[in-house]
Order: structure tokens, then C-alpha cells, then sequence
């Protein structure tokens, strides 16, 4: 019993003595333990009141260029994206005045907005639906080889049948009917396949595209 006693009195004697070496490192791991708690909270609820703050902007925005308010609308989407850059609104702000530009006829402009959102935003929707745009700039503009460079870097199975009239479109406007007669069956195909989003194109008007192309292609042929 003694030199259990003994043992158990050396023992907690060490532990003290360990204690006394080493409370400062003891403190500071539950310092960092507790801080990276507290900080994770507050850390989140910046993201919330930052998120909210930037949804507030972005309708601001949208108001004003619903009433008219062209200039104040611009004004706004500046103050979204810079001070939201990051964001996907500060995105969505590019999009807009890449939008507002292509009403101006500013093309140019329009381009390096769209160009910006599609190789840089966080967002994959709002990357394809910024390289979509920019094909369609590109095709505008008569700078066919980059819409199809565009559309090539866009490949996503459920928007196929867009890509494919987008690609048949630029490859027509390049005079090579053949090559965008294929684009649109593709296109028609991939819409009917049911593997891709409903409501992409309208299979009305691609099918007048389809009919006039065949139709003009076997007349070449004869």
C-alpha cells in the first residue's frame, strides 16, 4: 500500500510539475480550439449579412433598370461588383451590362464582360451561360472561328441542342451550309434524345432551318 501511495504521489507530483512547464501551451490550445470556433461563427454570419447585402444591391439594381433609370442602374451594378466581387451577383451584374451593351451596339464591350464572367466566375452556370452570350457576340461581330471556339469550350450535355443550332448558326453565317446542316440535326437530335434541358431552342424554327438548308444543299448537288 505505502509504495503504491508513493507511486501515486510521484505521479501527481510530475503532473504538476509537467503542469507548470507547460500550462502556457495548454492555454494557448484551448485558446486556438476556442477561437477557431468563434471565429468559424463569425466568419459565417459575414457570408450571410455580406450575401444579403449583395441580393439588397442586385434588386436595387434591377429596379432602377426596370423604371428606366438606366444610369442609376449602372451605377448600382458598379457598386455590386466591386464591392461583392467574388460573388455570383457581382456576376450576374456583368451580365447585365454585358446585356445593356449589346442594346447600345457596344460589341466590344460586351465581349470582355462575357468573357470575364465565363473564364473566371465560381459559378459553372454562370460561366456557361456567359460563354452561350459570348458565342453569340463573337457570331454578331462576323468572328466566326472564335463563336466556334467559344461554343467548343462550352461542352455540357444538358444544354447540348444550344450549343449545336449556336454552332450550326456561326458555321452557316461562314458560308459552310453543309457542316451547319449537321449542327442542326444534331441539335435536333440531342433535343429529342430527352437527356438535355427542356425549353433550350425552339424546334419550330429549327426545323424550318433544318428544311431550308436540305433543301438548298441538294439543289447545290443537282
Amino acid at each position: 500500500m505505502v509504495d503504491e501511495y508513493l507511486s501515486e504521489r510521484e505521479q501527481a507530483e510530475q503532473l504538476r510539475h509537467w503542469l507548470r512547464e507547460n500550462w502556457i501551451w495548454l492555454l494557448g490550445g484551448v485558446a486556438l480550439t476556442l477561437g477557431g470556433y468563434y471565429g468559424f461563427q463569425w466568419w459565417e454570419s459575414r457570408q450571410t449579412s455580406r450575401s444579403l447585402a449583395a441580393e439588397q444591391r442586385f434588386t436595387a439594381m434591377l429596379d432602377a433598370l426596370g423604371q428606366n433609370q438606366r444610369d442609376e442602374g449602372i451605377r448600382i451594378a458598379g457598386e455590386v461588383m466591386s464591392e461583392f466581387a467574388g460573388t455570383p451577383y457581382a456576376d450576374q451584374a456583368t451580365l447585365v451590362l454585358a446585356r445593356l451593351d449589346v442594346e447600345a451596339g457596344d460589341l466590344a464591350s460586351a465581349e470582355t464582360r462575357l468573357a470575364a464572367v465565363a473564364g473566371e466566375s465560381d459559378d459553372p452556370d454562370l460561366r456557361l451561360v456567359a460563354r452561350l452570350r459570348l458565342a453569340r457576340v463573337q457570331l454578331a461581330q462576323g468572328r466566326h472561328d472564335h463563336a466556334l471556339a467559344t461554343l467548343d469550350a462550352a461542352g455540357e450535355p444538358a444544354i447540348e441542342p444550344r450549343i449545336e443550332e449556336l454552332r450550326g448558326d456561326a458555321q452557316l453565317a461562314s458560308g459552310d451550309k453543309a457542316a451547319a446542316l449537321e449542327s442542326y440535326r444534331r441539335a435536333q437530335g440531342a433535343a429529342r434524345s430527352g437527356s438535355a434541358r427542356e425549353g433550350l431552342l425552339d424546334a419550330e424554327l429549327l426545323g424550318l432551318k433544318i428544311d431550308e438548308l436540305a433543301a438548298a444543299t441538294t439543289t447545290a448537288t443537282e
